[in-house]
């Protein structure tokens, strides 16, 4: 780390459980952010201001005028450009020495296996049930921590996935594919702006915490927020025995 990085990351030094060797690790870390739109654009800068050394953004939407309401990493002059690129060039303004690989393409199974792999830890910022089973199928298959985040009208929830901890469930323990769940996008249900700040910021502080080396607490727990009354509620997850995706992970 040289003088001007001591003094950009002064503020993450001074903290006793991060320090010189966290910080160390950030900007060692490779993080992967599938989704650079309202919960990405928050994680995103968070993640490139704090000096995380490589950050890969899939995304294979373009900015749109209705995205400026939320989606602050974007703006005016970046209308119709892949958000990934945009996300880029937010980050390039902030923190220069963030090495950021843009994928613009849909995040199918081949390039999720391929991206998951080279990660250290795994942020899922998109918004439907389709991508987030196959982000998650990826992070288990290949042992990394996954941050989930979802925000919609007036609510948000955020949780850790995280195979390396042998209690902990996946997100098909949660939310089964075979549920039927109802899918809801904000272009029909619409989305509290700061909302998507919220949970984004949170899924940039866990990411950070697990690259660093601090460790998340989020594992096995389900954080849900009522954006209308601004009170959390914190739910323990247990694992799925029947679970397709990890209940034969190994225990030991």
């Amino acid at each position: 780390m040289d003088d001007t990085q001591l003094l950009r990351y002064s503020r993450h030094i001074l903290l006793d459980d991060l320090g010189l060797e966290g910080q160390e690790r950030l900007l060692n870390a490779r993080v992967l952010m599938i989704g650079a739109g309202g919960l990405g654009s928050s994680a995103g800068l968070f993640l490139g201001s704090a000096g995380v050394g490589h950050l890969t953004v899939v995304d294979h939407d373009v900015v749109d005028a209705t995205n400026l309401q939320r989606q602050i990493a974007h703006n005016l002059a970046r209308i119709g450009q892949p958000k990934a690129e945009s996300m880029r060039a937010a980050i390039a303004a902030i923190n220069p020495d963030v090495v950021v690989h843009t994928v613009t393409q849909r995040a199918d199974d081949a390039l999720l296996a391929e991206l998951v792999a080279q990660a250290d830890v795994v942020l899922d910022c998109t918004d439907n049930f389709t991508t987030r089973h196959a982000i998650n199928h990826a992070c288990f298959a290949q042992g990394k921590p996954l941050v989930s985040g979802a925000a919609i009208r007036m609510d948000g929830q955020l949780s850790v996935y995280d195979p390396r901890d042998a209690t902990s469930p996946c997100y098909a323990c949660v939310f089964p594919q075979t549920a039927g769940l109802e899918e809801t996008r904000c272009a029909t249900m619409g989305v509290f702006a700061p909302l998507v700040g919220i949970v984004g910021t949170m899924q940039a502080a866990e990411a950070l915490k697990i690259a660093s080396g601090i460790g998340s607490a989020m594992a096995g727990r389900l954080l849900m927020l009522d954006g209308r009354r601004m009170e959390w509620t914190d739910i323990r997850l247990p694992r799925l025995s029947s679970c397709p995706v990890c209940a034969n992970r190994s225990t030991h």
